[in-house]
């Protein structure tokens, strides 16, 4: 992982100068020592410390599980944390009455039944417990693998740690209340066997965009998301659908809360109804590395428009022609149009602080339009580095991804981490910000 991101990762040489680098090196090569004794998901956290020092929300690491086999998941995870702990030795244990037991030590199940776990003293002093695994999927967890440490003090407790479905560590709150765990983000688990719901499907959540009348001057376009090529599609015909709508109303608002970006030729055909004056677009420049040119820019969407395709293609031969180099693929540009819409006469964008990527360059160009207004909270900060690349790695459960591209606004005009600052912050307390936008 290393060597990959030395390579080929286009913030390197930024981040580490004349200044850190004997530091930076004494930290790598203290986790390198740690990984010679580490599990498999004591390795996603080590890498992702030496990942950390970058400071870069489009670097990182994680474990995959697709098209991997069932055998293959199992003996990948063999080696971690266990007990040797059955259903029936758990039962004989509560059924002992010469034992005195705690309140929170029974069998749990998830909200849909499909897992349960026993929570059991450690017997260090009778304030730790774990959570072992009686029944889940098979695969990535199997029964006596340890799912959770909890402490507890006084009549409280808290969560040591918790471990995800990739095994990966976590520390959420915890409340304990009326024969309930709440992990918060990480799901409720009830006491008792519970049965699995028949036929339970997991509904995949909605993020393409969607248009919405608020009333006779004001409508809505949310857009949660830019991650899908096919919301491309969608949101032209979108904005084709309602372009009476669009014409006719003074204000629209675009709402970009909770967008962690993706691909920017989304918003394209928005930008006509926020345009009053012409728009400086970013420049990026290309670490033309082959692996790359390879993981990125040789890859074919047969879903765009034969048009997209060829500047795909005009831009891998680019790349191809100057490997080895940092090469300005994309130029600063202007975006030019030949009228000004009278309508929306005033567009308001809601952001926060998981507004993110390709959203915050959408910000960065719709700002330059005397219409918008920015509303709600600083942004997520990830738009120095963009043009996020997935690779392979020896291992074929883990998973490395770091950016190719960086803005020609660096090293002057760095925003990682920082964000792009709303033009008007809308207070904490405020439960409905488009009411909040409509009535500004």
């Amino acid at each position: 992982m290393v060597k990959k991101i030395k390579l080929n990762y286009v913030g390197y040489n930024d981040k580490i100068n004349k200044s850190n680098k004997v530091k930076f090196q004494k930290f790598t090569d203290s986790l390198q020592k740690l990984t010679h004794t580490s599990n498999a998901s004591e390795c996603v956290l080590i890498c992702n410390t030496w990942l950390n020092f970058f400071k870069d929300q489009h670097v990182g690491f994680a474990i995959e599980f697709k098209d991997q086999h069932p055998d293959s998941i199992r003996a990948f995870f063999s080696k971690e944390e266990h007990v040797a702990w059955s259903q029936q030795d758990f039962i004989k244990y509560l059924n002992n009455d010469k034992i005195k037991k705690d309140g929170i030590e029974r069998i749990w199940s998830n909200e849909s039944g499909t897992y349960q776990i026993a929570v059991r003293k450690t017997g260090i002093r009778d304030k730790e417990f774990y959570g072992f695994i009686l029944k889940a999927d098979g695969a990535k967890w199997v029964p006596g693998q340890i799912k959770w440490k909890l402490l507890k003090t006084g009549n409280k407790y808290k969560t040591i740690y918790y471990r995800a479905i990739d095994h990966s560590l976590n520390y959420p709150p915890l409340l304990v209340d009326a024969g309930t765990l709440d992990f918060g983000p990480f799901g409720k688990w009830h006491s008792g066997i519970k049965k699995p719901k028949d036929n339970a499907t997991i509904k995949s959540v909605d993020l393409s965009p969607k248009f919405r009348i608020i009333d006779n001057e004001t409508y809505l376009i949310e857009m949660p998301s830019f991650r899908s090529l096919d919301y491309i599609s969608k949101t032209d015909s979108l904005i084709k659908k309602n372009e009476a709508q669009l014409k006719s109303r003074k204000h629209l608002i675009i709402d970009l809360r909770n967008n962690s970006g993706g691909t920017v030729l989304i918003f394209r055909n928005l930008m006509p109804y926020i345009y009053t004056n012409p728009i400086l677009t970013e420049g990026g420049i290309v670490l033309a590395t082959e692996d790359n040119i390879k993981d990125r820019y040789s890859t074919e969407y047969p879903q765009l428009p034969d048009s997209m395709q060829l500047i795909f293609k005009q831009n891998l031969l680019k790349l191809k022609a100057h490997q080895g180099e940092l090469y300005n693929l994309y130029p600063i540009d202007t975006i030019k149009y030949d009228a000004i819409l009278k309508n929306p006469e005033r567009v308001s964008f809601l952001v926060n602080r998981n507004t993110a990527s390709a959203a915050e360059l959408f910000i960065l160009q719709a700002k330059q339009s005397k219409k918008v207004k920015v509303y709600g909270e600083n942004t997520a900060g990830a738009i120095d580095y963009l043009e996020v690349v997935t690779t392979a790695m020896p291992c074929s459960f883990y998973s490395l991804w770091y950016p190719t591209v960086k803005s020609t606004r660096l090293p002057a005009f760095p925003l990682d981490n920082i964000g792009i600052e709303p033009d008007i912050k809308i207070p904490h307390d405020t439960i409905d910000w488009i009411d909040f936008v409509k009535h500004h």
